[in-house]
């Protein structure tokens, strides 16, 4: 599953030098390759916004001086990834540091937005990455079929499935995903 420490410092390196390409939101690494992933449609985007409003308004109250934030990337250098999820929460304090990125024993959930073109990185990768990362949630939102999971650790092997409508509970989150919308 990891790579040899060398290997990602030069894939790290040639990504943080690419140069942005219209239609290309993100740039992760993932099993020794650079990974270019597409600007997401905007309902992806609102559900993004509609999770990080209802997380953002508990998240004083369960963790103080954490934020759910979508804008950074999530880096384990021992497995070899760089991800750029959704949404995570983590301590609001780490957006002040130098670090270019929120590593993993930080972040307490990661969000993601299933995309139309890969859905199985979100399914199959990225339950493999994080739960290897340690987080202990990791929720998957569906727009394609409106639906998602929720899962936990150890090791993920808790999942709850839930339909567009649910309101669910993530850790000690409760979450209305009444708002959330299909793809067109």
């Amino acid at each position: 599953m990891s790579i040899d420490p060398a290997a990602y410092a030069r894939l790290r390196e040639i990504a943080d030098q690419l140069p942005q390409i219209p239609g290309i939101g993100k740039v992760e690494i993932a099993d020794g390759e650079i990974v270019m992933m597409m600007s997401p449609v905007m309902r992806h985007e609102l559900a993004v916004l509609r999770i990080a409003r209802q997380l953002n308004a508990q998240v004083p109250n369960t963790h103080p001086g954490h934020i759910a934030y979508h804008g950074a990337d999530l880096e384990d250098v021992g497995l070899g990834r760089l991800r750029n999820p959704d949404l995570m929460v983590f301590p609001e304090a780490l957006l002040e540091s130098e670090q270019s990125a929120v590593l993993p024993h930080d972040v307490l959930l990661v969000v993601e937005i299933v995309s139309k073109s890969n859905p199985e990185n979100d399914y199959r990768d990225k339950v493999r990455d994080y739960s290897a990362m340690g987080i202990p949630f990791y929720l998957i939102i569906d727009p394609r079929t409106g639906t998602g999971i929720v899962h936990s650790e150890p090791g993920y092997d808790s999942c709850e499935k839930f339909a567009f409508g649910d309101t669910i509970t993530v850790g000690p989150w409760i979450i209305d995903t009444s708002g959330l919308l299909t793809y067109a």
